[in-house]
């Protein structure tokens, strides 16, 4: 087992600081410890881009879903572009990747398949706190009363799927989700249901669905997805 720990410089738009961004590498080392890895790889960003790096992998498809790529346009080239490198050096044949970071987890899957790079990418279910709040290291922003509030994304979403799962049009039960969320106090980026593989808007009934959602609590961002 391979574990990277790297904070990705090219993922910060200029709007985002990378020193604030919160990090504890000897309690992440610790943790990896404890489930068994064998190797962490942990590269200052001056090894993973040397001088004179002029490459950038760029996606299309689930990349430019008009989801994270919206507000954070920048993002997904800085990560399609570090993680071909881990895979290419590592030489795994697969890879984990929490499906908390939904969108995410189809540009790696579609940047992988496309380049021929023979490694299998696995979702891993989201690991939620006791109260349903999708674990993050942004959480630690939050204060106690927002903390106590963060749970209604989690609750606005699964309300929304047991709707869509009861028949009601997918737009219209994302729509009463960010009307909810937009009552409680929260600043709704975005709460879409997507094709579970693609990304793309559902063009009818009986496709896999994804429920995503992006929304600001006081000074925190929170994302979240479910599946229907």
């Amino acid at each position: 087992c391979i574990a990277t720990i790297f904070v990705n410089p090219k993922q910060f738009g200029a709007t985002e600081t990378l020193s604030r961004y919160p990090r504890d590498e000897d309690a992440d080392v610790r943790q990896l410890a404890r489930a068994g890895c064998n190797l962490i790889f942990a590269p200052p960003p001056e090894e993973m881009y040397g001088d004179g790096f002029s490459t950038t992998v760029s996606l299309d498809g689930p990349a430019r879903a008009g989801l994270e790529d919206r507000f954070r346009p920048q993002f997904f080239d800085g990560v399609a572009t570090v993680v071909a490198k881990l895979f290419i050096q590592s030489g795994a044949d697969y890879a984990m990747f929490g499906e908390k970071d939904y969108q995410q987890l189809m540009v790696v899957t579609r940047m992988a398949r496309d380049l021929d790079i023979p490694i299998e990418v696995i979702g891993i279910p989201t690991v939620r706190e006791e109260d349903g709040l999708a674990m993050s290291s942004r959480n630690r922003y939050l204060s106690p009363a927002e903390r106590k509030h963060a749970t209604a994304i989690y609750e606005a979403l699964t309300l929304a799927a047991e709707k869509i799962r009861a028949g009601i049009d997918p737009q219209t039960a994302t729509r009463s989700a960010t009307l909810a969320l937009t009552t409680q106090g929260f600043k709704v980026d975005y709460v879409t249901a997507r094709n579970a593989t693609t990304l793309a808007v559902p063009a009818g009934r009986g496709e896999p669905l994804r429920l995503i959602a992006a929304a600001w609590l006081g000074k925190t961002r929170l994302i979240d997805n479910i599946p229907v």
